[in-house]
């Protein structure tokens, strides 16, 4: 079966791994941090560390299920971080994607006033050279084992219009796309021509907008363009915050839904900028109970122990 555009597909899951995240009695979440780095990766800071173990750089996409390898090796690292984040993991279900097996998939499907949402969270277990230390080399087939206290991770509530079933089992999701094609052209020439998409611009327009003016949130952009679709990007975790996020998401989508076209019509050919007369006037039209919901966010910068720049988050 052809994947669809505006598809994600879940491909299989596991009971075992389910029942990590999951446990019957759940331990007591460690104090751990939220943070950003030099390149606006989100991650936490765990306050322990964890050891990544050696993952297959390659699989063949027409397999749907893990080898067994990779799925002993999934269980044996999220065994430890489930214990010290075990709300980032609740009321989660794991998902196996073949075509990216080094972030593995989490989600959990909620649904307001009729309308269809997917929570999906990627645990991202690629190295980063600043943020880990090998243990033992990898190769062209495995990559490295290494430690780390920083647990990067990308979440988003996206928008469905619906839902793929089969026998009673759900194998789809399919986004609600707000948004037309966001690539808009190229720039360079022979081998340096390089796409142009304004995702970017979207995501600042979107979440400037609801934001305090001058509201410090950078690298957080609450209001992300993926997809073809306005998603959130939640720093609260719990099943608690996302509900309370979701309501947020909610509420924004119901406020956009009539300038999706004309918004995305001025930034195809105008870099974002407060001073867009668009932007000016949606923003009169924004309630000022907005103002109180971004209110608690902070964003503190400092340097890490290899003198780079890093970013605090609490909210």
């Amino acid at each position: 079966m052809k994947k669809k555009r505006n598809e994600i597909r879940l491909y299989s899951t596991d009971e075992e791994i389910n029942n990590i995240l999951n446990p019957a009695n759940p331990s007591t979440a460690i104090k751990s941090s939220l943070h950003f780095n030099y390149n606006e990766e989100f991650f936490i800071k765990l306050p322990e560390t964890i050891t990544v173990p050696h993952l297959p750089v390659h699989h063949d996409i027409d397999q749907l299920k893990p080898e067994p390898a990779y799925r002993n090796s999934l269980l044996q690292l999220l065994t430890p971080i489930t214990r010290m984040v075990p709300d980032v993991f609740k009321e989660l279900t794991y998902f196996f994607d073949p075509v990216d097996i080094l972030r593995p998939g989490f989600f959990h499907l909620y649904r307001i006033n009729g309308q269809l949402f997917l929570y999906l969270l990627r645990v991202d277990l690629n190295f980063r050279t600043h943020f880990g230390t090998i243990l033992e080399k990898g190769g062209n087939d495995a990559t490295h084992t290494f430690s780390t206290s920083s647990l990067f991770l990308e979440n988003d509530i996206i928008p469905l219009a619906s839902i793929g079933e089969e026998n009673r089992q759900v194998h789809s999701f399919f986004i609600e796309q707000h948004l037309a094609d966001t690539w808009v052209g190229e720039s360079g020439k022979g081998y340096f021509v390089q796409g142009i998409w304004i995702d970017r611009e979207l995501t600042k327009f979107f979440s400037k907008l609801f934001m305090t003016r001058n509201k410090r949130s950078y690298p957080y952009y609450p209001f992300t363009c993926k997809y073809q679709t306005i998603c959130h990007s939640v720093l609260d975790f719990s099943p608690e915050g996302r509900k309370r996020h979701l309501k947020i998401l909610y509420q924004a989508r119901a406020f956009l839904n009539p300038y999706f076209d004309s918004i995305q019509k001025v930034l195809s050919h105008d870099d974002f900028s407060e001073s867009l007369p668009l932007f000016i006037d949606l923003k009169k039209k924004v309630p000022p109970r907005w103002d109180e919901i971004w209110d608690p966010l902070k964003v503190n910068v400092y340097l890490n122990s290899q003198d780079m720049k890093e970013f605090q988050v609490e909210f």
